[in-house]
């Protein structure tokens, strides 16, 4: 029995916290998962968007998260018959597929002199579409449909913890022991080449993180909504923030708070108006407006700072 079950928004977290102090919490309902695998994601995503949006990198991606398709599909069509995909399976789907993309962006913008926006569009829009056609031709019996692009946190199971908090542990243990590497490439890369820093070890490294953030959210929040975790925080904090730690731990507040809030929204919903809505899109839904809120409390200063 989930004892979140008829509970509206205030009545849930006299529940959650009630569980929490007694430490009833095993085992986990299911609401309780989706909060976890929510927030979770929010934390590897907003130390990863920090990074691509400050080096400009949002548009790779973006394509990563259109491209990775084409490796759910293959992982799927593979262990259609075994009714179990491997963890390690789509691991090396995903970097497979992060590599394919960089490679081949890379390869328009050296050898046919395209300019960077429309490299990353050709390929991620092209590799987009294989992966719908191999969706489709694929995988009818290997159980992946619409819910590897946009999610479906609701179905989520204690076994889907396991890959987001592995991936969420070795981003963390990545930023913070290469923290002044990563600040020095996004704000300084030519001071940082005269350190001694290979810019190109800090992309790949950044982009193969990505990849693997990508491919482990992709069950709750899809391959596409993910962008939302990855930009939506970053950006409603850079329009206050200035300094680089400071930002990071706000979006990591900012998108692991709003995930959870989603959660217990979406159950007030069910419960008062009996209206099933999509888990992971109202968090995306919540990320937007707090940006767009952040956007509005920025130009009210702004304003306030010129009449004054």
């Amino acid at each position: 029995m989930n004892p979140y079950f008829d509970q509206n928004f205030f009545s849930f977290w006299v529940v959650f916290f009630k569980r929490l102090f007694t430490f009833d919490f095993f085992p986990l309902a299911s609401d309780e998962v989706q909060m976890a695998v929510l927030a979770l994601s929010a934390l590897s995503s907003a130390l990863i968007g920090t990074f691509l949006v400050l080096k400009r990198m949002t548009m790779v991606a973006n394509s990563l998260s259109h491209t990775l398709l084409i490796g759910i599909a293959f992982v799927f069509w593979i262990y259609a018959g075994s009714g179990n995909v491997p963890f390690w399976a789509l691991m090396v789907a995903a970097l497979f597929m992060a590599f394919v993309t960089v490679g081949l962006i890379h390869f328009f913008i050296n050898t046919l002199r395209l300019k960077e926006d429309a490299a990353t569009g050709l390929v991620f829009t092209s590799l987009f579409a294989m992966g719908i056609l191999f969706v489709t031709l694929l995988t009818r019996s290997g159980h992946v449909g619409v819910e590897a692009v946009t999610g479906n946190v609701d179905a989520l199971t204690p076994q889907d913890l396991f890959p987001v908090f592995i991936i969420a542990l070795v981003n963390t243990f990545v930023f913070s022991l290469f923290f002044r590497g990563f600040k020095l490439v996004a704000f300084d890369p030519l001071y940082a080449q005269f350190l001694g820093y290979r810019i190109s070890l800090f992309d790949a490294v950044l982009l193969s993180l990505t990849a693997l953030t990508l491919i482990t959210s992709f069950r709750a929040i899809g391959v596409l909504m993910i962008l939302a975790f990855l930009t939506a925080p970053i950006l409603s904090g850079r329009l206050f923030i200035k300094r680089l730690a400071p930002l990071v731990l706000y979006s990591i507040f900012l998108g692991v708070f709003i995930s959870l809030i989603s959660v217990a929204l979406a159950r007030h919903l069910l419960t008062v108006y009996d209206l099933a809505v999509s888990t992971s899109g109202l968090t995306v839904l919540l990320l937007t407006i707090a940006f767009l809120l952040h956007v509005v409390a920025y130009y009210y200063k702004r304003k306030s700072k010129v009449l004054a």
